[in-house]
């Protein structure tokens, strides 16, 4: 009985180690958070472990149903947590793998622009959206996993999708793009140059930073070209420590890095609109940088 129950378990781990990477992105594109979605994944494999395999006959899909109701509980809770935040609640940036950027689905889903835009969908919406447009998971399937009919699921991923449509960023922009505008700014940066970081921001451009209330950081959005070079310049002036940015592949996409006396301290991502620079997203609290380390695999 002993042995045939290590079998069980064995055969369970190999089946959730198979599809981990699946169901790690699933999580983090619900919840716009790693730590969270690594939560998600020790309570799934918790209920998974329970299963009895036989009685399972797609075992991707059962996961994924599982991943995605703890996901929906998580990201309720996330929710309260994130009206007591102090300042902007930006995701969790990742250091990803060339592969990520490869698979242009992928990388506009887990892009830091996508991700903030899925923050303005209801949990369940933000579910069926992710499922669908990402994983191309069917009605049926979803319904199961947030506990709707079909025909419900089907009016809710049409809500969402013109939801999300209305504020995606406008206009394909290549990573060889990003890359020449980041370069750019970095080098205005870099040497007070505000004319120009003017030339690569939009003029409506945005400034998000998120300090979490344990690095500074602007807890409100600065709107506007002008302001935004302008506050940039200033706080690089008052800097002491020895700056370095760096370019580096977060969330699929081209970003910077910052370091203060070769310590991680910032990681700068951007959105693109129309081949200038819209949106800038600082993320300086130390509890969401720990997986700037080493790469996260994401798959589909």
């Amino acid at each position: 009985m002993n042995s045939e129950r290590a079998e069980r378990t064995d055969t369970a781990t190999e089946v959730f180690v198979t599809h981990r990477n699946l169901l790690f992105t699933v999580a983090y594109e619900m919840l716009g958070s790693a730590a969270d979605a690594e939560d998600v994944l020790q309570e799934t494999w918790l209920r998974w472990a329970d299963v009895d395999l036989a009685a399972v006959r797609d075992r991707r899909a059962y996961l994924v149903r599982i991943t995605t109701r703890q996901a929906l509980t998580r990201l309720r809770t996330l929710g309260r947590r994130k009206e007591s935040y102090v300042g902007s609640w930006l995701p969790e940036p990742l250091l990803t793998a060339p592969d990520v950027a490869e698979d242009v689905e992928l990388a506009d889903s887990v892009s830091m622009a996508m991700l903030l835009v899925m923050e303005t969908l209801a949990p369940t919406e933000r579910a069926v959206f992710v499922l669908r447009e990402v994983f191309d998971v069917g009605y049926g399937e979803i319904a199961e996993a947030v506990d709707k009919s079909p025909a419900a699921v089907r009016q809710i991923a049409h809500r969402a999708r013109a939801h999300v449509a209305a504020r995606r960023p406008r206009g394909a922009v290549s990573s060889a793009e990003t890359r020449d505008a980041l370069d750019a700014f970095r080098r205005a940066v870099e040497t007070g140059d505000v004319q120009g970081l003017l030339d690569v921001l939009a003029p409506d451009v945005v400034l998000l930073g998120d300090g979490g209330g344990i690095k500074q950081a602007v807890l409100n959005p600065v709107v506007g070209a002008d302001k935004v070079a302008r506050l940039m310049y200033a706080g690089m002036g008052r800097l002491t420590a020895e700056v370095s940015l760096r370019p580096a592949e977060v969330n699929g996409h081209p970003a910077l890095i910052i370091r203060l006396d070769g310590a991680l301290d910032t990681v700068l991502a951007v959105r693109f609109d129309d081949g200038l620079i819209s949106g800038l997203y600082a993320v300086r609290n130390p509890e969401k940088l720990s997986h700037m380390t080493d790469e996260t695999a994401l798959r589909r």
